[in-house]
């Protein structure tokens, strides 16, 4: 009875012979972004946030979007919290959850009451966050999305800058999947829209490809934020590197005692990481081969987006990176050192206790010897 009176609520927007409705629920960087790329590609896009001189930006001037793919504008819908009740007489079919981690739940029960019949949400977000997702929409309505090395940042209102290089055919940067692993007719319309924004696939393991990009967000992001270090500051120089391959090697362990099948983490196959991390020479100058190549995709002046949460005084999201990682570990009997530190470190940073610096790579540096010194 219920979900007959939740379906009577909702109509859907193809009936009436209406173009796919996609909305971005969380209009940072990767909403924005992506978003943007979508509605430039003529896809009807519509971007919701809370913070109201960005969608006043967007509203009276467009969204600009800059960076490595070049210079340009796209025309959105923007709405404000306050105004999402206008899409009752125009329902979304896709809607994009793009907030931080921590506010997954608010964001999916928000769109929920205006999706169409058929509609459906995807985590293109950090962390795993499907299954809260699911929790309120059910399985059904849920699909997830990995972005990996895509490196966008809100500028300023209405503002996006892309600081990575395209993927291309090259690198994959967007993997859609459904929690199943089948393929299926919506996760391949989801992954051709991306392709207006960059190279997309659908993938059959989205669990592993989750994870993989959980050991990838580990390996740099806490590590920028206590440091100030960008991303090429990061992986240029063989201590942070080092420290950044430890983290790598933790998080491979606990991936694996939890039975995720990971193939590679952005080219290096795990077996290869984990070794690494343990200070195989081999293992450590194969994976610093594969590193290196990463840098020629970066710009000067990336930095993930815990350094930004960090340089902009705003809460980051380490509890569903590398605080993912340290609750797994814990599940597991998996000890962690490495990502025990910087979960601690970044939370210290973010309360204001503790100034970011180079000055916190000693102390990681310390947890990290001597397996990759």
């Amino acid at each position: 009875m219920r979900n007959a009176i939740a379906q009577s609520n909702v109509r859907t927007a193809k009936d009436a012979g209406q173009r796919t409705h996609v909305a971005f629920v969380g209009g940072g960087a990767m909403g924005c972004y992506v978003g943007g790329k979508m509605a430039g590609a003529g896809i009807e896009v519509t971007v919701i946030d809370p913070w109201g001189e960005h969608i006043d930006a967007i509203k009276r001037d467009g969204l600009a979007l800059s960076g490595t793919q070049g210079d340009t504008r796209a025309t959105v819908n923007a709405l404000h919290i306050h105004e999402v009740q206008k899409l009752l007489s125009r329902p979304v079919d896709v809607a994009f959850i793009t907030v931080k981690s921590y506010d997954t739940e608010w964001a999916t029960l928000l769109i929920k009451q205006y999706l169409s019949t058929l509609g459906y949400a995807v985590s293109l977000q950090n962390g795993i966050n499907e299954e809260r997702i699911a929790r309120h929409l059910g399985w059904g309505r849920t699909l997830g999305c990995i972005a990996s090395t895509i490196g966008v940042f809100l500028e300023g209102p209405g503002r996006v800058v892309r600081n990575y290089q395209p993927g291309g055919p090259a690198y994959t940067i967007f993997r859609v999947g459904e929690a199943h692993g089948r393929v299926t007719a919506r996760a391949r319309e989801v992954a051709a829209m991306l392709r207006n924004v960059d190279s997309a696939e659908v993938t059959t393991d989205l669990w592993g490809e989750r994870w993989a990009k959980l050991i990838a967000n580990s390996m740099h992001n806490g590590l920028a934020a206590v440091t100030g270090l960008t991303h090429i500051g990061i992986y240029s120089q063989r201590e942070p590197r080092r420290v950044a391959i430890a983290l790598g090697g933790e998080a491979v362990r606990v991936g694996r005692a939890l039975g995720y099948e990971i193939d590679a983490v952005r080219g290096i196959p795990v077996d290869v990481l984990e070794a690494a991390s343990r200070a195989d020479e081999g293992a450590l100058a194969a994976a610093e081969d594969i590193i290196h190549g990463w840098t020629a995709r970066m710009t000067d002046v990336g930095r993930p987006s815990t350094a930004h949460d960090v340089m902009k005084g705003r809460r980051t999201e380490i509890d569903a990176i590398n605080g993912l990682i340290v609750e797994s570990a814990e599940e597991a009997g998996i000890e962690v050192p490495c990502q025990r530190a910087i979960v601690d470190l970044v939370r210290r940073v973010e309360r204001q206790g503790l100034a970011p610096g180079m000055h916190n790579l000693d102390a990681l540096a310390q947890v990290a010897r001597p397996e990759v010194q």
